[in-house]
């Protein structure tokens, strides 16, 4: 049996972190509560507004999709536009673009497009091509 010295016995205070400040802090982390999950949801991952829509790089993604969305579906839609438009950091990024876009016949509509951009690889993923109702 080891026998312990003064030096050796835990402090109160390490006795009262160990039990009672640690498992409160391991608690707030694991909390799913909904003003807890929209906190996180905006500090990791969350939307963000694109603050300049007429961003070179956010126009070639408005244009890609477009373009996907044609060859896909056989279209002849033509880019107009990115009307507005969000932002979301992942392993890479997703873009949520609302894009003006013309058909054969000249008339414009919008569009929301979802693209998945990985930079560093050079992938790019249309998810979603919908129109928007007026």
């Amino acid at each position: 049996m080891i026998r312990m010295t003064p030096l050796m016995r835990p402090s109160p205070l390490l006795l009262f972190l160990l039990f009672f400040v640690v498992p409160t802090a391991a608690r707030e982390i694991t909390d799913t509560s909904p003003s807890r999950r929209i906190r996180t949801h905006r500090l990791h991952g969350g939307w963000r507004p694109i603050e300049d829509v007429e961003d070179s790089h956010v126009r070639e993604i408005g244009e890609f999709a477009v373009e996907e969305h044609n060859r896909r579906e056989h279209g002849e839609l033509t880019f107009d536009k990115v009307v507005r438009g969000e932002r979301q950091v992942v392993a890479g990024s997703n873009y949520r673009l609302v894009l003006r876009a013309r058909d054969a016949g000249g008339s414009p509509a919008d569009y929301q497009a979802l693209v998945y951009e990985r930079a560093w690889t050079n992938t790019r993923q249309l998810n979603s091509f919908v129109p928007i109702e007026s």
